[in-house]
């Protein structure tokens, strides 16, 4: 597989370490010639006996997600000159995440961010940590970038 196939894959969220995860991955497809990819999904409440209001829940849970998608794109753009590929689902994050790994086999490399507060390094890494996996097909290396690191510091591993 060529490097310009390769790809570095992030979750979208609105935290601090999500933005070091994605800039560790954009720095590290610059440097390789590879791609990155950010995934953000969403979920709407149980609405169903009001159908108009779980459309208008759906809706605007997508449309966040759009937009959180949009600014991390832009922040990737910076780094690497071009586009990631922006991918919105709709569904449970770890469920999504393993299909999405499962349906594209360009995906190389998963980067995540390490939440540095008390409440613990987020739920996708405990989940990795606890041996619960993430993946339940295809696996890939997985890179946990601590949320407090320094820009410098990951432009020196660079």
């Amino acid at each position: 597989m060529s490097n310009r196939t390769r790809k570095f894959l992030t979750i979208a969220d609105e935290s601090p370490e999500c933005r070091k995860a994605l800039y560790f991955a954009a720095r590290r497809a610059h440097t390789l010639g590879a791609k990155v990819a950010i995934l953000a999904t969403y979920q709407t409440g149980d609405f169903n006996h009001w159908i108009g209001v779980a459309e208008t829940a759906k809706r605007e849970a997508e449309v966040a997600a759009e937009a959180l998608l949009e600014s991390l794109a832009e922040d990737a753009e910076a780094v690497t000159g071009e586009r990631p590929e922006l991918v919105l689902r709709e569904g449970e994050r770890r469920a999504v995440l393993a299909q999405v790994l499962e349906d594209d086999p360009l995906i190389s490399f998963l980067v995540l961010g390490a939440s540095v507060s008390s409440e613990g390094p987020g739920p996708l890494v405990m989940a990795l940590a606890r041996g619960k996996g993430l993946f339940s097909g295809r696996a890939v290396p997985v890179t946990v970038v601590p949320g407090d690191m320094e820009n410098s510091e990951i432009d020196a591993m660079s």
